[in-house]
C-alpha cells in the first residue's frame, strides 16, 4: 500500500505540474497575442522589404495647334509614419514644438477641419504610435506644393514622418470634343482611342522603388534605392480644335433636331488626307450625346454615296460619256437585268443625262449603267472596288478600323442581282472613312491620300518621329474622268438632291447624298430606320477641305433622306469653316471672290443685329432663318448674317457677344458669369461645346 501511495502521489504531482506548464504557455500566449501583438507583428513587417513598381508619367495627346486634348494630371495621397526616429527623439520635443502651428495651417489649407480637431487627430496619432497615419486623399499639386513648406513638414520624410504617394489621372480638357478618338486610358480595362494605339509611345518605363513594410500591410520607401522611371512621349494630333468644335456643334444640332441615334462626321485635309476633325455621337438613355463609339470606322451599307464608284467606273471603261442618255421611266421603278429596282425619289423627267442620273441620285439609272458595263463580265466591277480600296481598311493610325465587306459575285443570276445591288449601295459594307477616302481623291484630281491622325511623336519637346502623308493611289482615274465625276458632284449641289441645301452658298460644293434603308441585326426594313448621308468637298475650285456626315435615324422619322439630315449639317459646317477662315484672313475663297479689307465680326441676338442694320442702312445677306442667334461678319465686302445654334445640353460659344447679351444667354442656362474688362467677349474660361453643368461659373474677358 506504501509503494502505491508512493506512485500515486508521484503521478498527481506530475499532473498537476504540467499543467501548470500549460496554463504559463497558455498565459504567455495570451498576453503576446493580445498586449505585445501590434509590437511584433510592426517588427515582423519592418524585417520584410521589396521593390514595387513606380509609374511613369505618362504622355500627353496635342492638338495641331498645341492645345492639350489629354493628360495626366498628379494627385497626392498624404501620410504621417509617427514611428519615425526623428520625430520620436528627444521625447517627441520636435512633434510637441510644431504641432500647434501644423495644425493651424493644416486647417487653412484644406479647410476641412478646425486647427483644434487636426490637433486632436495628430496627437492621437502619435500617441498610438500610427505608423501609416492618413492625413489626406488627393490633393491637388498646387495643394501639395504649399504642404511642403508647412512647420514640420519642410524638415524631410525622416525628421517630420510625413510620407507623399504620388499618383495621376487622366484629364480630358475639351470633354466632348473628339472624346472617343482621343480615348480612355484605363488601368483596369483595356484603352481605347489614340491612348490605346499609341500607348507604348504614351506610356513610357515604370520604375522601381526599394520599400520597407510596416503595420497593417502597409510600406514607406526606402531612400537611396530607387529607378527613376522614364517618361511616356507626347503626341501632336492633326486635330484642329476649332473645326473640331464646330463639326461636333453642327453634328450634334443635326442629331438633336431629328432625334437621330448616332452619327459621325470627318473633316480632312484634302491635299494631305489629315484628320481634322472626328466626332462620333451615340444617343444615350437620357436622351443626351456623348461620344461613345467611333461610327467613323463601323462597316454599313453606305447607300447613294456609293454611286461615285459607280460612276467611276463606268466612264472608265470608255464606252459612257456625261451626256448619253438613260431611260428611268416615270413611275419610280424598273425592270434593270435581274430585278426591280426602286428610286426613292422621283426623276424630274423619264429620260435622263448620266451627269443628271448621279446629280438626282436615280437608283434606276446608276444601276443600268452598271448592268450595261458589266453584265457580261460582273468581276470587272469589283475590281473597280478593289482599285478604289472598298474591299480593304483605309489603314488609319487608329485601332478599331473595321474590316469592309461585299457579296461575292458569280457569273450567274445571283451574282448579277448582287453586282446591280451594290451598284446603288446596298449588298456592300464600307465605312464612312473609306467613303470620305474615295471622294477626297476625287478633289485632290485623283490622287488617293491615306488619312491619319498623328503628325509626331516628341520626347520633351525634341522630334522623335515625323508621320507624312502617304499616297495609296497616285492616281485612281484617267484625268478626263475625276474631272467629269467632280462635274456631277458640283451638278448634286446645283440641280440635284443636293439644291435646296447649298443654293445660297457664298461658295460651290462637290458632294453627293446618300440615304440607306436600315436591316441588320435586331432590325428590320419594317422598322423604318435610315442611314442619311452627305459626302464633299469645298471650295470646289480650291479644295482644302473634305467631309462626311453619316446619321442613323431613330424609327419612322418625319425626315430621313440624306439631303435633308446629314447635307445640313455639312453645310452648317462649311459655312462656320468658310467664317472662320475668312476671320483669320487665310484664303479659301472661291474663284473670282475679292477679299473684304474691312473686316468685322459680330455675334448676340439676331433681332438686335438686324435693327441695327436697318438703322444704318446697310443692306446684308440674311442666313439667320429663324434662329434667335446669331454672327454678323464681312464676306466680299457684303454683310453676312448667319445663324448661331444653341444647345440646352452644352456651354455656348458667346465670343463676339456684348455683355448684355453673353449674360443674359448664359444665365437662363443657370451658369454664374464673372466678367472682366469692358466691350465683347474675348474668351471664355469653358470651351465651348463642353457639356452643361447647372451653376458652373464662367468667366468672360472682354477686350
Amino acid at each position: 500500500m506504501e509503494v502505491k501511495r508512493d506512485i500515486l502521489w508521484r503521478v498527481y504531482l506530475c499532473f498537476i505540474g504540467i499543467a501548470i506548464i500549460c496554463l504559463l504557455v497558455l498565459g504567455k500566449a495570451i498576453y503576446i497575442q493580445r498586449a505585445q501583438g501590434n509590437y511584433w507583428k510592426n517588427l515582423s513587417d519592418s524585417l520584410h522589404q521589396k521593390y514595387v513598381e513606380l509609374n511613369a508619367e505618362r504622355g500627353t495627346i496635342y492638338s495641331d495647334d498645341g492645345s492639350i486634348l489629354s493628360t495626366s494630371i498628379p494627385y497626392f495621397n498624404v501620410y504621417i509614419d509617427f514611428g519615425a526616429d526623428g520625430l520620436r527623439e528627444k521625447n517627441g520635443k520636435r512633434f510637441k514644438e510644431n504641432l500647434d502651428s501644423l495644425s493651424v495651417c493644416l486647417a487653412g489649407l484644406f479647410k476641412d477641419h478646425s486647427s483644434a480637431i487636426y490637433k486632436r487627430e495628430l496627437l492621437e496619432g502619435y500617441r498610438n504610435n500610427d505608423r501609416y497615419f492618413a492625413l489626406q486623399d488627393n490633393i491637388s499639386f498646387e495643394q501639395y506644393k504649399l504642404l511642403r513648406s508647412f512647420p514640420l513638414v519642410r524638415l524631410g520624410r525622416n525628421k517630420s514622418g510625413f510620407i507623399i504617394q504620388t499618383n495621376s489621372k487622366r484629364l480630358n480638357p475639351f470633354k466632348l470634343l473628339a472624346n472617343r478618338t482621343i480615348g480612355l486610358a484605363r488601368e483596369n480595362s483595356q484603352n481605347v482611342g489614340l491612348e490605346r494605339t499609341y500607348d507604348t509611345a504614351l506610356k513610357g518605363q515604370n520604375g522601381k522603388q526599394l520599400v520597407r513594410y510596416i503595420a497593417a500591410g502597409n510600406y514607406v520607401p526606402v531612400d537611396g534605392y530607387e529607378i527613376d522611371p522614364e517618361n511616356g512621349k507626347d503626341i501632336v494630333t492633326n486635330i484642329d480644335v476649332n473645326i473640331e468644335d464646330i463639326a461636333e456643334n453642327a453634328l450634334l444640332k443635326g442629331m438633336t433636331e431629328n432625334e437621330a441615334d448616332h452619327g459621325t462626321c470627318v473633316v480632312m485635309e484634302v491635299a494631305t488626307g489629315k484628320i481634322k476633325a472626328i466626332a462620333n455621337l451615340g444617343r444615350q438613355h437620357d436622351g443626351t450625346y456623348w461620344e461613345d463609339y467611333n461610327y467613323a470606322l463601323s462597316a454599313t451599307e453606305p447607300g447613294s454615296t456609293i454611286k461615285l464608284a459607280t460612276l467611276l467606273s463606268v466612264l472608265s471603261e470608255g464606252k459612257t460619256t456625261l451626256n448619253n442618255e438613260v431611260t428611268v421611266g416615270s413611275e419610280g421603278k424598273e425592270w434593270v437585268g435581274v430585278r426591280m429596282v426602286n428610286d426613292a425619289e422621283r426623276a424630274p423627267k423619264p429620260v435622263l443625262t448620266v451627269k443628271e442620273c448621279f446629280a438626282h441620285s436615280s437608283n434606276v439609272g446608276m444601276s443600268k449603267l452598271a448592268y450595261q458595263s458589266f453584265a457580261s463580265q460582273p468581276e470587272r466591277f469589283t475590281n473597280y472596288l478593289h482599285k478604289f480600296h472598298f474591299d480593304q481598311k483605309t489603314g488609319i493610325d487608329l485601332m478599331g478600323e473595321r474590316q469592309p465587306a461585299a457579296i461575292q459575285i458569280k457569273h450567274n443570276n445571283e451574282g448579277l442581282h448582287n453586282m446591280v445591288t451594290m451598284s446603288f449601295g446596298y449588298a456592300i459594307n464600307v465605312t464612312p472613312l473609306q467613303t470620305l477616302m474615295l471622294y477626297n481623291a476625287i478633289a485632290n484630281n485623283g490622287k488617293m491620300m491615306r488619312p491619319y491622325l498623328v503628325n509626331r511623336i516628341q520626347n520633351n519637346g525634341s522630334l522623335t518621329r515625323e508621320f507624312q502623308p502617304q499616297v495609296v493611289e497616285e492616281k485612281i482615274a484617267d484625268s478626263n474622268v475625276v474631272k467629269d465625276a467632280q462635274e456631277c458632284m458640283l451638278a448634286v449641289t446645283t440641280m440635284g438632291t443636293g439644291k435646296k441645301v447649298f443654293s445660297d452658298a457664298l461658295y460651290r460644293v462637290g458632294g453627293k447624298t446618300g440615304t440607306a434603308h436600315v436591316a441588320g441585326k435586331n432590325i428590320g426594313y419594317d422598322d423604318g430606320i435610315y442611314q442619311a448621308s452627305f459626302v464633299g468637298y469645298f471650295p470646289f475650285d480650291k479644295p482644302q477641305y473634305s467631309c462626311i456626315v453619316v446619321i442613323r435615324t431613330k424609327p419612322h422619322p418625319a425626315k430621313h433622306m440624306g439631303g435633308e439630315v446629314a447635307a445640313p449639317v455639312f453645310r452648317e459646317i462649311t459655312d462656320q469653316l468658310y467664317a472662320l477662315n475668312n476671320d483669320h484672313n487665310i484664303t479659301m475663297l472661291s474663284a473670282g471672290l475679292k477679299k473684304d479689307s474691312s473686316q468685322f465680326y459680330y455675334a448676340g441676338a439676331t433681332s438686335d443685329m438686324k435693327l441695327v442694320m436697318q438703322a444704318v442702312d446697310m443692306n446684308y445677306h440674311d442666313s439667320s432663318a429663324s434662329n434667335s442667334w446669331g454672327r454678323l461678319y464681312a464676306d466680299n465686302y457684303q454683310a453676312v448674317l448667319n445663324k448661331e445654334t444653341i444647345s440646352k445640353q452644352q456651354v455656348p460659344d458667346v465670343k463676339g457677344m456684348g455683355l448684355k447679351d453673353a449674360l443674359y444667354l448664359l444665365e437662363t442656362m443657370d451658369m454664374k458669369v464673372i466678367a472682366k474688362g469692358k466691350g465683347k467677349v474675348k474668351m471664355q474660361s469653358i470651351q465651348p461645346g463642353t457639356l452643361l453643368n447647372k451653376n458652373q461659373t464662367i468667366t468672360l474677358e472682354l477686350n
